[in-house]
């Protein structure tokens, strides 16, 4: 089968992400010695710098990690939750029904950083300065701009002179939107990472230690104070008035990420494993209980019957997500249940020949008053929208003409991802995002901007997304790892907000059911539903929603049409940003990704 590139072969290691200069910096740091976790921390850092349109430092990332050394499979929750003051009273003063999708409101603690730290200091080789180089040589020194970071700071050039001034210094040099494929370069990020490798080495010659004045330095020190002085200044957001932040230094000094179990649902000869209800990783598992009850192997991988099964199946396991996922040290979510045979047999039945346009979450037993009550908050407060019509999703801007961004999603950013495997067994699977440059305004002496997750939240009380302090925003953000008979083997992932796991089940079940090397599933025409409700500010949704891309072929989505999908064609290339890496049993190594916005990269020996 002919494939847009080849999938990389080897035995020494492979790196695999959404910009290439990332996965070439990773691999650099296999090539000098390190393992798998050094590689995705660089690369990781060098992702906030060429895509940060995409990501930035202050943002968050979820990792899954396997450790050949200590046989474990681990989630690294790098999601940082709501600040202290981040009270239901205090947002609901403001008169606002949602919690803004930009500005200071809704910034959350930064979690990438610290999960990033832990993941090098537990399970790395190298220093510190290692793997920070790549980063802060592209930030000082310039890389050239991609197509769509010019387009979307030119879309946004005229807001941020008139309210974000700060984000005018690093975004608009000279006053003036930077030109694609020329170099761009962010020499206020550049030296906060100098500053935070001086305290760091100035800790003494101990790698450990380093890495621990690094998080200090982060977390209670220089960056943390900055962040305080600029939370508390009024910027405007998309809600139309200005607001302050409430994230303040206690809020950093008191967090750190953390290791936790991850979930995992067996497939045939294949285990999954994902993050927890925090996240939305449950989702990918409850599909995969729905379809285990049906013949997908016998479904051509393209056939109108492939794409309908796996869609109605995904409809009710997102109904699920909205009204039982949350952050599991708040509220009760009954997974076991969800995943459980009794419960997936009732449900796949109804899946019919027919698309639904209903949301038709299960009811779990002692749930019913929390069913019924996420289902009245949402028919008033989600907004139905059709095919075709602009939407709060990130990744819908680029399913259009390539070029600036739709009207009313052009200040939506998305996220990124980077999957490693190394010769000794390592495995990491990661999905960096926030503190997108449009996200809210440059820190200016930091260089780089907040996230703001806290969107995901629901300002209406008793719901298990509510606000609270200290609480973890029901994220989108979800990487993958598959054990093959018991043997860890694919770490995989994408950006895309609610679309990560409808794109990760094509490439997983073309894999899996139909024998595609990882390439060649990831070329497939791709598909996803935005039936149910988004994410994102203001939380819009499609009912009997389908986006499929063209190379579907007339036959194809002439016979979604029929079955009562509302189809919104899409060109091809244009959905899906997915990369992936697999270990065999004798050691060979395997990775892919993806052609669509001809910016990640596969690579490997």
């Amino acid at each position: 089968m002919f494939t847009t590139r080849p999938e990389i072969v080897g035995s020494f290691g492979v790196v695999t992400s959404t910009h290439w200069l990332a996965s070439a910096s990773g691999m650099a740091m296999l090539e000098r010695g390190g393992n798998a976790f050094d590689a995705a921390v660089a690369a990781g850092f060098v992702l906030h710098v060429v895509e940060p349109h995409l990501v930035g430092p202050a943002g968050e990332v979820p990792v899954l990690l396997h450790s050949a050394r200590t046989g474990r499979t681990e989630v690294l929750c790098g999601q940082g939750p709501s600040p202290a003051g981040a009270t239901l009273e205090a947002y609901r003063a403001l008169d606002l029904g949602l919690i803004p999708g930009n500005g200071l409101l809704p910034a959350v603690i930064p979690g990438a950083f610290d999960a990033w730290m832990l993941l090098l200091r537990d399970h790395g080789t190298l220093r510190l300065r290692d793997v920070l180089e790549p980063a802060i040589h592209y930030a000082e020194h310039g890389h050239a701009l991609m197509p769509r970071i010019a387009a979307t700071i030119a879309g946004l050039q005229d807001f941020f002179k008139q309210h974000w001034r700060s984000t005018c210094d690093v975004y608009l040099p000279g006053g003036a939107a930077p030109q694609a494929r020329k170099l761009f370069r962010n020499p206020w990020l550049a030296q906060t990472w100098k500053r935070v490798l001086r305290e760091a080495e100035s800790a003494g010659g101990d790698r450990e230690r380093q890495i621990e004045a690094a998080r200090n330095a982060f977390y209670r020190g220089f960056v943390a104070e900055a962040i305080d002085r600029f939370a508390r200044t009024e910027v405007m957001d998309e809600s139309g008035a200005p607001h302050r932040g409430v994230l303040t230094a206690d809020d950093m000094a008191s967090w750190s990420a953390h290791y936790e179990a991850p979930l995992a649902y067996d497939y045939g000869d294949y285990t999954v494993v994902k993050a927890g209800a925090w996240s939305q990783g449950p989702v990918f598992l409850q599909t995969l209980a729905l379809l285990k009850g049906m013949d997908m192997q016998g479904a051509g991988p393209n056939s109108a019957e492939f794409v309908h099964r796996l869609t109605e199946a995904m409809k009710l396991a997102f109904a699920d997500r909205e009204v039982y996922y949350g952050d599991p040290d708040f509220v009760e979510v009954p997974l076991a249940h969800l995943l459980s045979d009794g419960y997936n047999d009732a449900r796949r039945a109804l899946i019919g020949e027919r698309a639904s346009h209903e949301l038709r979450p299960g009811t779990a037993p002692g749930y019913e008053a929390q069913v019924a009550r996420v289902m009245d908050v949402l028919s008033r407060m989600s907004k139905v929208t059709r095919a075709g019509e602009a939407s709060s999703e990130p990744t819908m801007a680029d399913m259009r003409a390539a070029g600036t961004p739709a009207p009313g999603s052009v200040r939506r950013g998305d996220t990124t991802h980077v999957d490693v495997i190394d010769r000794w067994g390592n495995m990491v699977s990661a999905t960096p995002s926030g503190g997108w440059l449009q996200s809210s305004p440059v820190i200016p002496e930091l260089g780089f901007a907040l996230s703001t997750r806290a969107q995901m939240f629901w300002l209406e009380p008793g719901l298990p997304n509510t606000l609270a302090p200290r609480k973890r925003p029901r994220t989108t953000l979800t990487p993958s790892l598959a054990l093959r008979e018991g043997k860890p083997y694919m770490a995989f992932g994408t950006p895309g907000g609610d679309q990560q796991e409808q794109w990760q089940l094509l490439l997983f079940l073309r894999h899996v059911h139909h024998g595609m090397n990882l390439q060649e599933a990831i070329d497939q025409p791709m598909s996803h539903t935005m039936h149910f409700p988004s994410s994102f500010y203001p939380r819009d949704r499609k009912p009997g929603h389908l986006a499929a891309e063209a190379s579907f072929g007339r036959a194809v989505l002439d016979d979604l049409r029929a079955r009562g999908h509302e189809l919104e064609e899409v060109p091809q290339w244009t959905v899906g940003r997915l990369t992936a890496a697999t270990r065999d049993a004798d050691g060979m190594l395997h990775a892919a990704a993806t052609p669509r916005l001809m910016q990640a990269y596969a690579v490997g020996r």
